[in-house]
């Protein structure tokens, strides 16, 4: 899957210092990109105190983490503050029309739905919106990709109405359940991928 068409989403043009001398090394004060399996101990450990401290379990373990940073680190997307991951969302392909437990821990090459695993927000960084732009730039960066035609996810009954505000609609109860947790299963219509492409810079 191509995402260099999807660049303006990704990597806005870096702030540098005035005058010829510059500092090279000066980090852009916030970046969007793509996650790397080296990111996955920083976004484990926001992952890992947003949940636990919610619902005491966490959507994606550090292995699972590694392993879609891995198969499929075009369907991340990373806020870096400074250098620093301050949010992230991780994403896989799914070939179905709802979510099953397989798709917990498969990418589908082939398939056409993203299936968002999981968004979370650094602590000192929550409350701020954070977690709703990421979700508009992920959004806005799936339709630049001509495969994709939906994005689902579940979650807590509680957070409906955050991914309702994103334009995601529910489905109903999704049939995977965590211990005693269960979810409602939600989707995001992709739509005017040709449109995006001539209008957005994809």
């Amino acid at each position: 899957m191509s995402v260099v068409s999807a660049a303006p989403f990704l990597r806005p043009p870096c702030l540098r210092s005035p005058g010829p001398q510059g500092r090279r090394h000066t980090l852009p004060a916030s970046e969007f990109r793509s996650l790397s399996p080296e990111d996955a101990i920083s976004v484990f450990e926001i992952e890992r105190e947003a949940f636990i401290s919610v619902s005491g379990e966490c959507p994606l373990h550090l292995d699972e983490v590694r392993h879609f940073l891995t198969l499929c680190p075009e369907l991340s997307l990373g806020w870096f503050e400074e250098g620093r991951l301050v949010a992230f969302i991780i994403g896989s392909l799914w070939d179905r029309e709802r979510l099953t437990l397989d798709a917990l821990t498969l990418h589908k090459p082939h398939g056409t739905t993203v299936h968002v695993h999981v968004l979370a927000v650094h602590r000192t960084f929550r409350q701020q919106g954070k977690g709703s732009i990421l979700m508009w730039r992920y959004l806005q960066y799936l339709r630049c990709l001509p495969c994709v035609r939906r994005a689902v996810l579940m979650c807590e009954e509680f957070l409906v109405p955050f991914y309702q505000k994103s334009g995601f609609k529910a489905q109903g109860p999704s049939e995977i359940t965590v211990g005693p947790l269960t979810f409602i299963e939600m989707f995001y219509p992709v739509r005017g991928h040709a449109f995006m492409r001539r209008n957005s810079g994809c």
